[in-house]
């Protein structure tokens, strides 16, 4: 990790570099602590640890998905489901959405659904829960847990950091801040704002610091969504314009890829099964009765089955007319860049 003078540095580079461009600027281990969940007026204090890659610069990553809504799934319930993607910027390469919808900012018509599909970031750190309001909060064997920022606290760890009195990155071990999560509420929201840093440094406690010696600091970048593939990307790009279109979910196209929260995993086709051979019938002179042929060799199954394990999967055919709608929108907006290019 960085140095605290050139984490500034670096932070100091992206304030500069992102002004004036307006709006462009979880696991089943119960590692992730949901502060969220606290009670509006409680408090929640979490110390803040490193990464575990050291090449990563600072002590958080990135996290960057959109949102793609449908309305309903099909063949199913017409409730309107959510399917999040990672958007491809994460690993600094072009994101074939937003590719599409960036231009629709210059379009007043079209902002609001510009907003809808834009990228979705939140910040990734990892630290522990010091004192936690949350009763029913299962904290697991490793103490070491992470938690998810939102834009709206992850401006109070820039802030800190660009900070000319702080001396120390909030991470040290010794001389290290805890930071104050406070929920209160703002126009029927949740509001984080009040939330602070401690004013007094402190050090890991013992059981911390064998907490850290014990387990190893994890690389944040692990709980980051697997990079799309060439066939994914497709899938993504597929759904966004059946998404624009206003089509409802398709399972039997998608559902092999990214599906909304709470949808299950489709089945895994059946192996072919070998036939089973045919016993020659006895003849007349035989004494000894014939004894039935196995109806599969034990070995047939599992190599059919990891055979059509490793088969890529092909992207479902979309019918005909399925993206006549967000065809023509995005026909339209892409006549209008070649316009005013």
């Amino acid at each position: 990790m960085a140095s605290l003078a050139e984490i500034r540095a670096r932070l100091q580079a992206q304030e500069n570099k992102s002004q004036g461009k307006g709006f462009e600027r979880e696991g089943g281990d119960n590692a992730m602590y949901a502060h969220w969940n606290i009670d509006e007026g409680a408090t929640a204090s979490i110390r803040l640890i490193p990464d575990g890659d050291t090449t990563n610069p600072y002590f958080w990553v990135e996290k960057a998905m959109i949102k793609l809504p449908f309305n309903g799934v099909k063949g199913g319930d017409s409730k309107q489901v959510i399917v999040q993607v990672p958007c491809m910027e994460m690993w600094n390469e072009t994101c074939p959405i937003l590719t599409e919808v960036r231009p629709w900012f210059k379009d007043p018509s079209l902002e609001d659904m510009g907003r809808k599909y834009w990228k979705k970031r939140t910040y990734l750190f990892q630290g522990f829960v010091r004192e936690n309001p949350l009763a029913d909060d299962r904290a697991p064997e490793n103490p070491i847990r992470r938690f998810i920022f939102s834009p709206q606290l992850f401006p109070l760890v820039k802030a800190a950091l660009l900070d000319p009195e702080l001396e120390h990155l909030p991470t040290d071990y010794v001389h290290g801040l805890d930071f104050r999560i406070t929920k209160t509420s703002k126009g029927g929201f949740a509001d984080y704002s009040t939330s602070t840093w401690a004013r007094r440094e402190t050090a890991l406690t013992a059981a911390e610091q064998a907490a850290i010696e014990q387990y190893g600091l994890p690389s944040l970048k692990d709980f980051l969504p697997k990079k799309p593939s060439s066939i994914e990307l497709q899938v993504m790009k597929d759904m966004f314009e059946a998404s624009v279109n206003g089509e409802a979910y398709d399972p039997d196209r998608w559902a092999t890829y990214f599906r909304p929260g709470g949808m299950p995993a489709p089945a895994a086709p059946a192996a072919p099964r070998a036939p089973a051979p045919v016993a020659p019938a006895p003849r007349a002179i035989d004494a000894v009765p014939v004894v039935p042929a196995p109806t599969t060799k034990p070995w047939e199954d599992d190599v059919a089955t990891a055979e059509s394990a490793v088969v890529p999967p092909v992207a479902a055919e979309k019918p005909a007319n399925a993206d006549d709608k967000a065809a023509a929108i995005l026909a339209m907006i892409r006549s209008r860049q070649t316009k005013t290019a």
